[in-house]
């Protein structure tokens, strides 16, 4: 999956050491969509090599490629997205350029119905009249 947005914020690096003893180190961020409406989004890039491999500053533009994963830990569900891939600017507008839209054929006229519509709800019941389930 990808996402593509601006980095609002970088958190601090987390280190630790494994049960098998082996140090790891975790790079999270935070994006903002370019949406309409824009959403937030914390990633985080796991291994020492994959964050010297995928720097990110604040305001900077980025695609984020990640997988999704979702852990039970004491019957609680923790849902992660880490990210494998941070290519810098929107790669999305390199795709080939649209063709500009070409005008609509005219409609045939409609001829004017018959009879009047049936309004499906019954305003004196407060019901519907179709067998519709909403």
């Amino acid at each position: 999956m990808e996402v593509v947005g601006k980095i609002i914020q970088v958190l601090p690096i987390q280190e630790g050491v494994g049960r098998n003893g082996n140090p790891w180190k975790l790079q999270a961020y935070v994006l903002e969509t370019l949406d309409q409406y824009p959403r937030k989004v914390h990633f985080e890039v796991f291994g020492e090599d994959r964050i010297k491999q995928n720097p990110c500053e604040l305001d900077q533009l980025v695609t984020v490629s990640f997988d999704i994963e979702s852990r039970e830990f004491n019957g609680r569900w923790y849902t992660s997205i880490r990210a494998w891939k941070i290519q810098q600017g929107d790669t999305t507008q390199a795709v080939a350029p649209v063709a500009p839209a070409q005008p609509a054929p005219a409609a045939a006229p409609v001829a004017a119905p018959t009879e009047a519509p049936v309004d499906p709800f019954d305003a004196s019941t407060g019901e519907g009249t179709s067998d519709l389930p909403f």
